[in-house]
């Protein structure tokens, strides 16, 4: 990049490669220079987890950040969700210069995917009978109405116990029949919403309610 460098930014670029080949192919490690949002990247290894290289941007969490200086302690152990469905395990540590400004943010991104399919394996098969009768139904209180859409949404996708991109089409079609059992699609935009976070489109989406009201 043409741009000019921060010197204290420079020298995090070194850690970047090394942080990620020791935690491997799945930890992804980007270096932001905060200054320029729309091109932030200033290094990034295996940017193949996010689909990202040197010159993108901020994410929208790293916007918001910016926007509202919210700079005070580092992001740890926070979700995010690629477009492809998967899982992401994130922290970011906000990077100051000598006069106590944010100059950029150092971030870590771990595809856990795989670690969340195992833990369900082990979960099903650990799981007995009165652990299963015992759980009881949480109730959603949102201050709007799309609070409780992503709440609701939310705790599905938890029964699954998968990530998005390990789900197949009868998968999908189950989720969707479980939202439309709870009254989900009363809520305007719930069908564009379940569809992006299904990764599928919003005519899918009126595929799979068809195909489960014939089946009633």
């Amino acid at each position: 990049m043409s741009k000019k460098i921060h010197p204290l930014l420079k020298s995090f670029i070194p850690l970047v490669e090394v942080v990620a080949k020791t935690f491997g192919n799945d930890c992804e490690v980007v270096l932001h220079d905060i200054s320029n949002p729309q091109q932030s990247i200033i290094a990034i290894a295996n940017g193949h987890v996010t689909g990202r290289k040197v010159g993108s941007p901020m994410t929208e969490r790293g916007l918001k950040a910016i926007r509202n200086k919210e700079f005070d302690k580092s992001l740890i152990r926070y979700k995010n969700i690629t477009v492809d469905g998967r899982t992401l395990k994130s922290s970011t540590a906000f990077i100051k210069d000598d006069n106590n400004q944010v100059i950029g943010c150092l971030c870590i991104n771990v595809d856990i995917s795989k670690f969340i399919v195992t833990r369900t394996v082990i979960q099903e098969i650990t799981e007995t009978l009165d652990e299963k009768k015992s759980k009881i139904e949480e109730e959603t209180y949102g201050t709007n109405i799309n609070d409780i859409l992503c709440s609701v949404v939310n705790k599905v996708l938890e029964q699954v116990g998968k990530p998005v991109a390990y789900l197949n089409k009868d998968e999908k079609v189950d989720i969707v029949k479980e939202l439309e059992s709870k009254g989900t699609f009363l809520i305007k935009g719930s069908v564009d919403y379940v569809a992006d976070v299904l990764c599928v489109s919003r005519y899918t989406i009126y595929n799979y309610l068809d195909e489960i009201r014939t089946d009633k």
